[in-house]
């Protein structure tokens, strides 16, 4: 979602008294992630405990596996950026490029990379179909989902990414973009955020569904699961690191209207209403970890990152 959505989202999450119109301190956070961390439901222990004040990221330790799932629709200019870290990542077990009907010569680049698994679309349907395919294909038990559009991601950005999950700490990961949306900066949450990292089976047993979704409602669709299960969200900051608008891509007027089709494809998932709720139920599900930028971090100016 970008500059076009901004005025919505920022009257939809201020008008929520829960924020009281700033939000919650370090310590808040802190304290209700270590009281929720400290079982699930059932009692199984899921996370240690907080660390605070500190930028060190460790690479996790344990044998976790993780398919990297990356859509594309014609992302021949930028998506070679992504895979050149992603596909040497020692974390990522797979990388799955999902070419969804591109015309560009996407899977070209992506030939380049032999490390790198490819699905080639007949036809354009979506992200939401494309990313049904990319996990119906993905052998292991953790997803990272990637856009193909980020610039300036680094190896270090995708470990911080997958720290918080392989290490037992959160649940979900969700990375926060330094282009990302004012007001989402400011909260520290983006609820449409491409970056994340999940178990298979939160996706895997709704691939029907995933595929029913409109074009751009994966994310809207993900929420709802992480929300109905309650699973701790860590959510990681990722410093120079931008995502292309669509206005970039396709110029002013065609990049303008598909920002609008893209917050109608949302409306169509849930109402706006919903929308308001599913930011502040994620806001709750919120845990403080390494990898938690501080405000005056997280609302820097972007600054203009290389592809």
């Amino acid at each position: 979602m970008e500059r076009i959505f901004q005025s919505f989202v920022t009257l939809a999450t201020f008008s929520c008294a829960p924020l009281h119109g700033s939000p919650e301190t370090d310590d808040t956070v802190t304290k209700r992630g270590q009281n929720r961390l400290s079982a699930n439901p059932k009692g199984r222990l899921i996370g240690g405990p907080i660390l605070r004040n500190t930028k060190t990221i460790s690479m996790p330790s344990r044998g976790h596996r993780v398919s990297c799932i990356i859509c594309a629709y014609n992302e021949a200019p930028r998506i070679a950026a992504v895979l050149a870290v992603a596909s040497v990542h020692p974390l990522l077990a797979e990388v799955i490029v999902v070419d969804d009907g591109s015309t560009d010569g996407t899977a070209d680049i992506v030939r380049r990379f032999p490390a790198v698994r490819l699905i080639e679309c007949a036809t354009n349907g979506g992200k939401s179909a494309a990313m049904a395919t990319g996990i119906a294909a993905a052998e292991h038990e953790w997803l990272m989902l990637l856009d193909a559009d980020l610039k300036g991601l680094a190896p270090d950005h995708i470990t911080a990414l997958a720290a918080p999950v392989l290490s037992g700490r959160a649940d979900v990961s969700m990375s926060l973009r330094q282009n990302s949306l004012l007001i989402f900066r400011f909260i520290g949450l983006d609820f449409v955020s491409g970056e994340r990292v999940v178990r298979k089976q939160l996706l895997d047993e709704a691939l029907k569904e995933i595929h029913g979704l409109p074009r751009f409602g994966i994310e809207v669709f993900m929420n709802r699961r992480i929300i109905a299960r309650r699973l701790s969200i860590a959510v990681t900051h990722w410093p120079h690191v931008t995502q292309a608008r669509k206005t970039e891509k396709l110029g002013y007027w065609k990049g303008v209207c598909a920002e609008w089709r893209m917050i109608a494809d949302l409306l169509k998932v849930t109402y706006p209403l919903a929308l308001i709720s599913q930011t502040l139920q994620l806001f709750a599900l919120r845990i403080d970890h390494p990898g938690r930028a501080r405000l005056s971090v997280r609302i820097r100016k972007p600054r203009d990152t290389a592809a």
